[in-house]
């Protein structure tokens, strides 16, 4: 028995690197997922991204106009608001944490922690545009009356008096 000789290191490093091997087939979205999702997953998880997206759902529109969700770490969901709304926050947090950890999953959140947050204020709502008066519809004079005839005759109107401006 005779061992080969030993290559020398040179040589090795010479060669060119192989290209990887690739399967030139389907593959099922299973096997693709955890490829793309760990590296995400690593900076936040799935159920904090859940929270994020469903704040609105989770606490009811009231709470989420003015409550903005910002990180959860180790079961402490921190919540950007001002100072009256995170008194209101700390009387209902038995309640939002139930109902986040009903959406979410068990665990997922076991307290909550309110920041000073000058972003979570409620954003001012325009005041609505005040309505606006038909203009007369146009005269058409040869077409049978019905609805049609009424809406082109209210269409015509409308561009007549985007025209005059």
């Amino acid at each position: 028995m005779t061992n080969p000789p030993p290559r020398s290191k040179k040589k090795n490093e010479a060669a060119p690197p192989e290209p990887p091997r690739r399967a030139f087939r389907a593959r099922s979205m299973a096997a693709l997922l955890p490829q793309i999702s760990q590296p995400v997953f690593r900076k936040q998880s799935a159920a904090a991204v859940q929270v994020m997206a469903d704040w609105a759902d989770i606490v009811g529109p009231h709470l989420a106009a003015l409550t903005v969700p910002r990180r959860l770490s180790a079961g402490t969901l921190t919540v950007g608001c001002q100072g009256p709304v995170a008194m209101e926050l700390q009387h209902l947090a038995p309640t939002v944490i139930a109902r986040i950890n009903t959406t979410c999953g068990t665990g997922v959140v076991k307290r909550l922690k309110m920041v000073q947050d000058l972003i979570a204020l409620p954003r001012q709502a325009r005041p609505p545009a005040p309505p606006r008066t038909p203009p007369a519809p146009v005269d058409i004079d040869d077409m049978p009356d019905g609805p049609l005839k009424e809406a082109l005759a209210s269409l015509g109107g409308w561009l007549r008096a985007r025209q005059d401006r």
